[in-house]
């Protein structure tokens, strides 16, 4: 239970990535919650995030609304990457908490400069990573220790290979597998990768600026692969145009394998198989639930709301108990430091190691 009330300022950019997936209007449901303004540079969209959200204040700019408005939360909500590290260093530097859309920022140097601003002015971040608060991950990270599929061996993730898929699709949506990486499989060690354009290697006449603030981007396919703790190896991989609903992340064992895609209630399977294959084995995939293998689902889907809620609450509980909220500030910079491999890898020609040297978009350097 919350011990207190919290004052949250809404900041969105209409027409630069808006107000994300839901991040303006998750605090009605939750308890204590007030909504004290919004900022918006767009005219017409500041007037229109007023009325819907039934904030007393709007401002075009969002410092303005910060300072005047004092506020114990920012629900930073743009998904264009260009703004956030400058609309979360503001927030921090006034002991402002965040939480905010993905992906985090553009490059490692930024992810620096926000973990920097959020330790010294003692401010905790989340990011709407929403399956990282649901109760089914907490059951697959239980399952994995419990050795439900034996020792992990390696972790396979892709994106969602729309028209976006390569380089656009690493970013927006391969922040989400990445994420699972991290929190599943263990600090990465190195990565190694290729970035393909038209099946040959991208060069600097491919890099273009990318959609949603991104920053320079090339490529329509990735291969890459990361060695991570205790030598578990993970791999990430999108062509683009190549749909096929393989979005999501699967974990090997020498016991089996666990499947699970995305969201406050993902689909998640387990095939408690050595052999990884149905066909040879007779064995089946079964369906994993909050509770259990094979077990009803007692909650509800609340879909992307559900997981912002679940990730808002996290947040409140983390500042009440001084500590990292789950899916923190400095997961949000593995995250991008995971990405930002993948292309700093192709440049070296060979693995790139972590810590990353280059704290810079790699493809500022082809």
């Amino acid at each position: 239970m919350m011990l207190r009330n919290y004052r949250i300022a809404v900041i969105g950019h209409t027409g630069r990535g808006n107000y994300g997936h839901g991040i303006d209007t998750v605090w009605f449901d939750l308890p204590g919650c007030q909504i004290v303004g919004v900022a918006d540079a767009d005219e017409k969209g500041l007037a229109a995030a007023v009325q819907r959200l039934k904030a007393p204040k709007g401002c075009a700019d969002y410092r303005q609304l910060l300072d005047e408005t004092k506020p114990d939360i920012a629900a930073i909500g743009p998904r264009w990457l260009d703004q956030h590290r400058d609309m979360v260093v503001a927030a921090a530097e006034r002991g402002i908490h965040v939480y905010m859309e993905k992906p985090f920022c553009r490059t490692p140097q930024e992810a620096d400069e926000i973990v920097a601003a959020c330790e010294k002015h003692k401010t905790k971040l989340a990011i709407a990573h929403q399956t990282r608060y649901s109760p089914r991950l907490h059951m697959v990270r239980q399952l994995i220790e419990a050795g439900a599929i034996g020792k992990v061996l390696e972790l396979r993730g892709r994106g969602k290979e729309d028209s976006r898929g390569g380089g656009e699709d690493l970013w927006v949506l391969g922040s989400h597998i990445m994420n699972l990486i991290h929190h599943l499989g263990g600090e990465p060690q190195w990565c190694c990768a290729t970035v393909l354009q038209d099946g040959k290697p991208v060069t600097k006449e491919h890099v273009k600026p990318g959609n949603e603030g991104i920053g320079p981007l090339a490529g329509d396919t990735i291969h890459a692969m990361y060695e991570l703790d205790g030598g578990v190896a993970a791999y990430f991989g999108t062509r683009r145009n190549a749909a096929g609903n393989r979005f999501g992340l699967q974990v090997f064992g020498t016991e089996g394998v666990i499947e699970i895609l995305t969201g406050h209630l993902p689909a998640v399977h387990i095939l408690q198989d050595p052999m990884w294959s149905p066909g040879r084995s007779g064995k089946s995939w079964v369906p994993v639930s909050s509770a259990g293998i094979g077990k009803e689902e007692p909650l509800r889907d609340g879909g992307l709301h559900g997981g912002n809620v679940l990730a808002c609450l996290d947040l409140m509980s983390a500042i009440e108990q001084d500590r990292l909220p789950e899916c923190n500030v400095f997961e949000a910079r593995m995250t991008i430091e995971m990405i930002s491999a993948v292309f700093e890898s192709h440049r070296l020609g060979g693995p790139a190691r972590f810590p990353l040297q280059n704290r810079r978009n790699p493809l500022e350097l082809l």
